[in-house]
């Protein structure tokens, strides 16, 4: 009776093939450089003896691995799921896999992870950074690792970026509750470190300005995360504020906030938008889900991710780096009006 090794070579499922190993190596790599029915004998022979390639070995072999990083924010905000999900639908149809990566808006985690991921020799990155284009982000770029960044525009042309016109989606969401009658909202963000969180203030700021009210029209309120309890917590904040004193409407830089600031005024029998009008941004699935469906600023999450690992893609493909051109895109959002900011639509209209 023949016996066989517990883990399989590539030796191995040739001589099960009776082919070579080059035979078998292009099985794996180029299916379609070898004949239908060898390609046969060699996957049966692979099935037989359950044979699994060795990934890191070859990666070192190559100087690559088939992978790439994905570094985000917050892995439990919907909105980077989304763009994960775009991400992974690039990445799969070119047979390469994403590593996902959780910051939690910490720059020292950030550091350990891109780190990791140089170890891994990972094709390329995908990174929403925590605070910019830092030095690690253009040493590993030195290095000959690509980076594209995510959500953020880079302000140097030796990166490609994919992100949304943040300031104008400010614009959007304050122009909106200017409309319905609001002139004194509060911005609900932080930290402020973040593009996005300081650029959506902007354009908040803006559309006050526009509509000659003064800065202090627009009450800045920055949040330690962008997080739902955060979100709470500020609302707790504008619900004590005197009546006077008290905003009529508040803006979020994202709907996870959003959300906690809704939940806290229904605790409190504040009704919304009847005492206070709420805008979020990012327009997560959640937001038209919530008890009383919440006006968002969309981004266009799933185009985002895609748009971000096809430039990767592009980067990293070979004889890529030569003709490759650094490009920043930025999309556009768009407002969705819902009950949370205008009391005259019915509660299930989106």
């Amino acid at each position: 009776m023949r016996t066989r090794p517990i883990t399989s070579s590539i030796r191995d499922v040739a001589a099960e093939a009776g082919v070579s190993v080059g035979t078998v190596s292009n099985v794996l790599n180029r299916p379609d450089a070898v004949a239908p029915a060898t390609r046969a004998r060699v996957e049966e022979a692979i099935a037989a003896l359950g044979f699994v390639r060795n990934e890191p070995a070859r990666a070192l072999r190559a100087g690559r691995s088939r992978t790439f990083g994905l570094v985000v924010l917050n892995v439990s905000n919907p909105f980077f799921t989304d763009i994960a999900r775009g991400v992974e639908e690039a990445v799969a149809a070119e047979g390469l896999v994403v590593i996902l990566c959780d910051s939690a808006e910490r720059a020292d985690r950030e550091r350990r992870y891109l780190d990791l991921l140089e170890e891994q020799r990972v094709q390329g990155i995908l990174i929403t950074p925590v605070e910019g284009v830092g030095k690690q982000l253009v040493r590993l770029r030195r290095r000959g690792t690509p980076v594209v960044l995510v959500d953020r525009w880079a302000s140097t042309r030796s990166f490609c970026s994919v992100s949304v016109d943040d300031v104008y989606g400010g614009e959007l969401a304050a122009a909106h509750l200017l409309e319905q009658g609001h002139t004194r909202i509060a911005f609900v963000g932080g930290p402020f470190k973040f593009n996005q969180v300081a650029d959506r203030f902007e354009g908040a700021r803006r559309a006050l300005a526009g509509a000659g009210l003064p800065d202090s029209a627009l009450i800045r309120m920055e949040t330690p995360a962008t997080d739902f309890s955060s979100g709470r917590a500020a609302g707790a904040q504008i619900a004590e504020l005197p009546g006077r004193g008290r905003p009529t409407a508040v803006f979020c830089a994202n709907d996870l906030l959003a959300l906690g600031v809704l939940q806290e005024m229904t605790r409190r029998q504040l009704r919304v938008p009847g005492d206070i009008a709420i805008v979020g941004y990012d327009d997560i699935d959640f937001a038209a889900a919530a008890a009383v469906p919440l006006s968002s600023v969309r981004q266009p999450r799933h185009e985002l991710g895609r748009a971000a690992a096809d430039l990767l893609i592009e980067e990293t493909s070979p004889g890529g780096g030569h003709g490759h051109r650094h490009r920043q895109l930025v999309f556009e959002p768009d407002l969705v009006v819902r009950a949370s900011s205008d009391h005259t639509r019915p509660m299930g209209a989106d």
